[in-house]
């Protein structure tokens, strides 16, 4: 169903303004009749943060920024859902057009800004489907015109942590002008040191709520140096890495889109995600878990990025140009490659290319 699913959207999502196609696949998931999901191999499951997934892929945040639709990617056979980025109130974001189509390079710029219904309307669809299970993590941000970005994430970990499988303190945006300053040490410190503060004081009536950081791509290796030993010292749960780069690889062939502002995805982030996942993977030293994002759009992209380090991946520019049979089409690839080599679990292979990864020649 979903490989012909594919061949019919596919082709006429395209004759859409990007983001009148997004609000299409919205619309079109939310019009799909419940259904219970085919059960995974046991070999994909994973533990990380505490949490038990029952396959190592997730969708991304920015896909379900409003949690309009986490359940029916769930059933679609996603291991986990990541809704948001949420902001304390509601936000409009940039003017449009604001997402752009790299069509040969399978890639994505986007400059969207945070742009969500604000967290009291996200927090009532959460409330809503709590009883439903599966994991559904939530990306917090703060709002542009915000006196106080910092305290925006507090009070978002204090709002969500009763419905949130995990949170993901995203700092590593590039459309909210002066976010990505809150990854500089003294400001990420203070950021981490609050938010794990509220968790701990929600717990006893929310319970357990993970805290993941989402960093950027285009990170300094001293300024990464910073963020680990800071995210280690405040004993946050896991990272997310990356988030879009402001880079724009020379190997680029869409010359007419590449001077459009905002964050690249897809494919040629692959090489630049995967060396900051190996990187982050030997600075954090099993302290905790990765997830790795960035150009995953095969079974050996996927696999390349659990051997840099992730234990767990995300999903989201690569099925607009392969569609949703990509997460059945990477299980399988990854299944196969437990069979073939003997092995009973991802787990065995996490970080084990992460050192040769790291002393190669850096990726442009």
């Amino acid at each position: 169903m979903i490989r012909a699913f594919d061949a019919l959207s596919l082709p006429v999502m395209r004759w859409f303004d990007p983001e009148d196609a997004h609000r299409l696949a919205i619309r079109g998931l939310r019009m799909l009749p419940p259904s219970r999901p085919r059960l995974d191999d046991p070999k994909l499951a994973v533990r990380a943060f505490g949490l038990n997934f029952p396959n190592p892929i997730g969708i991304a945040a920015g896909f379900d920024k409003n949690a309009e639709v986490p359940d029916a990617l769930l059933r679609l056979g996603f291991g986990f859902a990541e809704i948001g980025t949420v902001t304390p109130q509601p936000q409009a974001g940039n003017a449009r057009p604001r997402i752009f189509r790299l069509e040969r390079d399978e890639a994505i710029v986007n400059r969207l800004g945070f742009n969500n219904d604000g967290a009291e309307i996200v927090l009532r669809r959460l409330a809503g489907r709590a009883q439903n299970g599966g994991i559904v993590g939530v990306n917090v941000g703060a709002n542009k015109d915000s006196v106080d970005r910092i305290d925006d994430y507090v009070r978002l970990i204090e709002t969500f942590a009763p419905v949130a499988s995990y949170f993901t303190v995203n700092v590593s945006s590039p459309n909210t002008p002066g976010l990505r300053n809150l990854q500089q040490a003294a400001a990420l410190d203070e950021l981490l040191a609050r938010v794990i503060d509220v968790r701990e004081r929600v717990r006893r009536n929310a319970g357990d709520s993970p805290v993941l950081l989402k960093i950027a791509p285009d990170l300094s290796l001293p300024d990464l140096d910073d963020v680990v030993q800071i995210a280690r010292s405040r004993k946050v749960d896991g990272m997310i890495v990356a988030n879009t780069t402001l880079g724009r690889p020379p190997s680029l062939r869409e010359q007419g889109r590449i001077k459009e502002q905002g964050g690249l995805s897809g494919r040629p982030l692959f090489r630049l995600s995967t060396r900051m996942v190996a990187e982050t993977y030997v600075r954090v030293e099993g302290a905790f878990p990765l997830i790795g994002a960035g150009g995953i759009d095969s079974g050996g992209a996927a696999l390349t990025k659990i051997r840099a380090g992730a234990s767990l991946i995300q999903l989201y520019s690569a099925l607009v140009y392969k569609g949703l049979g990509l997460v059945e089409s990477i299980k399988t690839d990854l299944v196969s490659t437990l069979l073939r080599t003997g092995r009973d679990s991802l787990s065995e292979i996490v970080g084990a290319d992460a050192a040769t990864i790291t002393a190669e020649d850096w990726p442009v």
